[in-house]
């Protein structure tokens, strides 16, 4: 089991205890089942009453529930205030259970996948009650569904690409085909983790960016770290980074074959859309990593180095709808100390920054930049105990932002 850092986690010692959420995890393969057992099925029966129009706004399920139906439901649920006590943790890392759900996820994300290419571009569904194909609304509808699917595999892929058993480092790899994401494997084990919450790190967001300044940096950000990373590597191994030995390419290989077999089963007129869900995929990862680590600054050492990473270095979260469909990735803080450690186990920490709601809701929130910084600006303040300066600001914005906190920039930090 991993090393526990310096602190205490909040544990609950109970007699007995077990994992009340041990059944909600299956929650988690609600979004990339549903096209299969609530969609389709009622799309049909609702043609069939007459009721188009309800049938449209199905292909639409995707985002309903990411924007709707979690957010709502974290308000109503609230936070977990849970986690294992310590005499269980050996217990529940072994317990396969949890794993077999990361795993589950891959067949249920592919058959969603050839399915909404088949309707993409089928010209006639008219087993579902359509006389001709989908209409454009359904099929853009449709589209953002399966690239929230997508989006919540890259969550599954973290989860399974931070262990060290072979299968679910290849599983990790499998699931980030579709969102033509296969980079994230190495950038975010081998970069985030080391640079996290650090002006280096193109993932943690700063005070004063907005998420669509972010968007662009992070997104190439990614791309150029991790083949620095992974050129680095096969440096040390004396192989050239142009070679079948370099991970990044492997994984690249992966999203190319996958959409070359879906654009020659189902037709070229598949690959706008198949870009498109990719780019909502991997924009939603990218929306989360943004709050993530929001303005939050590991200030550097007397030595010139960075202080090594703490609670106190990510936002979090213990609202338990989000947590189950996400896999406890609201606990960051236990995550970036023990990057091993199985989501099932993974704590809430006393004394780490938490968010006001949930990610879901959050998200929303990033879309609007005047409400994210009326909402997360004052807590990173509140963080630093009213010193901006400690925080991570963007470059761009640093005047401004310590003019609005008339403060002045007098200290060499980590921001």
């Amino acid at each position: 089991m991993s090393t526990e850092v310096e602190g205490s986690a909040r544990a609950v010692d109970v007699p007995g205890w077990r994992d009340r959420k041990r059944y909600m995890w299956v929650l988690g393969l609600f979004v990339p089942t549903g096209l299969m057992t609530i969609v389709l099925p009622l799309v049909w029966a609702f043609n069939t009453l007459g009721w188009s129009a309800a049938g449209h706004v199905l292909f639409w399920l995707g985002p309903i529930i990411l924007y709707v139906l979690i957010p709502a439901v974290d308000i109503f649920f609230g936070p977990d205030g849970e986690n294992p006590p310590d005499e269980m943790m050996e217990y529940l890392e072994n317990d396969k259970y949890y794993r077999y759900l990361t795993y589950v996820y891959l067949p249920f994300q592919y058959v969603t996948l050839f399915i909404a290419c088949y309707l993409l571009t089928a010209d006639e569904v008219g087993w579902l009650g359509l006389d001709n194909g989908l209409h454009l609304v359904d099929k853009i509808g449709l589209t953002v569904s399966i690239g929230v699917v997508g989006g919540l595999a890259i969550n599954t892929a973290h989860e399974l690409g931070h262990k060290k058993v072979n299968l679910e480092r290849w599983l990790s790899r499998i699931a980030l085909a579709q969102s033509f994401y296969g980079h994230f494997y190495i950038e975010h084990n081998r970069g985030h983790h080391v640079k996290v919450a650090t002006p280096e790190d193109p993932a943690s967001a700063r005070l004063g960016e907005s998420f669509w300044a972010f968007w662009p940096r992070t997104v190439w950000g990614s791309v150029k770290s991790s083949w620095g990373l992974e050129r680095d590597r096969l440096h040390r191994l004396g192989k050239r980074p142009l070679s079948r030995h370099n991970e990044i390419l492997g994984a690249w290989l992966m999203s190319v074959v996958l959409f070359t077999v879906l654009v020659a089963v189902f037709g070229i007129g598949l690959l706008p859309y198949l870009i498109a869900q990719a780019v909502f995929a991997f924009s939603l990862l990218e929306a989360v990593n943004y709050l993530e680590h929001y303005g939050l600054a590991r200030q550097r050492t007397a030595s010139g180095r960075y202080e090594r990473a703490a609670p106190v270095h990510s936002w979090n979260s213990d609202h338990i709808v989000t947590n189950v469909f996400l896999y406890h990735l609201q606990r960051h803080s236990d995550h970036h100390a023990n990057p091993t450690r199985r989501y099932q186990t993974l704590r809430s920490w006393d004394g780490a920054p938490n968010l006001p709601s949930g990610y879901a809701t959050m998200i929303l929130l990033a879309y609007v930049p005047p409400l994210w910084r009326r909402v997360m600006d004052k807590r990173v303040l509140a963080h630093y105990d009213g010193d901006i300066i400690r925080a991570n600001i963007h470059p761009a914005k640093r005047d401004t932002v310590l003019a609005r906190y008339g403060a002045s920039d007098t200290r060499t930090t980590g921001a």
